[in-house]
């Protein structure tokens, strides 16, 4: 098991290729809005999208919160991401937590969001960015800024219908009303609802699941269905055959075909 710990992110890393990222500021609910937190989230995606090793991330929380998103206690008056001059203030977002939901974009690696309890405003954002959603059955998820006199400025308005279809995110981005677990899965903002206590061992399972994939080929997978988003059929078709190219080409798919051949486990090394 190989660790590293910073103030604010605690990385693990297992054997298998499993990175756990864990948001580490318990005592304001791992609010993510603070420069050193945005830093701290962006420099170990970064490590962790760099290191070849790794082939699933799972993110979730320190304490008894996913995140609470923006931290109360620098809202309203100056603080924060807030200034003065509404000009700043547009920069700070920015330069500050506008970078994450680029930074997700950008993964390849694919990301896990295991929900310990709730994921409010950013926090639920947070958890739109990642791939994949597993709630524990204490979570609970809010797009609140309205409740605060704010709009979803990290990119919740872009991240929320995709995910929610535009009627419900509407009504979770109009009323900032929160929905508990059942509900989240209910309209697909999660895949699957666990109990509190099961819920990083659940995470891990399918994280392996993903992990026992041929890593590159996961990866490019994930960079398709992301562009798939954005692009139109021709376009993710052109890029398909190039990507195919390289799959074809592969030591991992000469190994994936040998091993269903011989009926044996299969071997990857993302060679």
């Amino acid at each position: 098991m190989d660790r590293s710990t910073t103030e604010l992110v605690l990385v693990e890393k297992d054997g298998e290729g499993i990175a756990t990222l864990t948001l580490n500021r318990p005592e304001n609910r791992n609010a993510i809005s603070d420069d050193d937190m945005i830093a701290a989230l962006l420099e170990a995606l970064a490590a962790l999208e760099a290191d070849n090793g790794v082939r699933v991330i799972i993110l979730t929380g320190a304490g008894t919160a996913f995140s609470s998103g923006g931290n109360l206690k620098k809202m309203g008056a100056e603080g924060g991401l807030n200034d003065a001059l509404p000009a700043q203030t547009r920069i700070n977002y920015r330069l500050g937590i506008q970078r994450l939901p680029l930074a997700f974009e950008a993964l390849e690696v694919p990301v896990i969001a295991a929900v310990n309890g709730p994921a409010i405003g950013a926090g639920c954002d947070l958890a739109l960015m990642c791939d994949m959603r597993i709630a524990a059955q204490k979570a609970r998820f809010a797009e609140s800024f309205v409740k605060v006199g704010l709009i979803p400025g990290d990119g919740g308005a872009w991240l929320l219908p995709r995910v929610v279809g535009f009627s419900k995110a509407c009504e979770m981005a109009l009323t900032g009303d929160a929905i508990d677990a059942d509900e989240a899965l209910a309209c697909g903002l999660v895949s699957r609802v666990v109990s509190d206590d099961d819920l990083m061992a659940e995470a891990c399972a399918l994280a392996l699941r993903v992990a026992a994939n041929p890593p590159r080929m996961v990866r490019m997978t994930k960079r398709l269905l992301r562009e798939s988003c954005r692009t139109d059929l021709a376009a993710l078709l052109e890029m398909s055959a190039a990507l195919q190219a390289l799959a074809q080409a592969s030591g991992d798919h000469v190994e994936a075909v040998a091993s269903l051949l011989e009926k044996r486990p299969a071997v990857f090394t993302g060679s």
